[in-house]
């Protein structure tokens, strides 16, 4: 499947918008990408294998409130990134 980077997470991926991966959940898909790109889990996900509060996750142009949401190969996993600042 087709997985849509953000700007932020771009250093893992050599500036890459988008990778490919595989898994049947949001957490399969992510463990992939972590092979591919070792570290960019960490920055998604936390210690207690939560989803950090500045992430988001869509399936196509569904919003994706867990890990374990299912996911296919033709689908679009879309990663967003919130920004901050003060």
């Amino acid at each position: 499947m087709n997985v849509r980077i953000p700007s932020p997470l771009r250093s893992y991926t050599s500036g890459s918008a988008q990778a490919d991966a595989e898994g049947e959940t949001v957490a399969e898909v992510l463990l992939h990408l972590d092979r591919k790109y070792p570290g960019i889990r960490f920055r998604i996900i936390d210690e207690q294998d939560r989803i950090r509060e500045h992430i988001k996750f869509f399936v196509n142009t569904e919003p994706v409130e867990s890990l374990q949401h299912s996911i296919s190969q033709a689908d679009t996993l879309h990663i967003i990134c919130a920004l901050s600042g003060g």
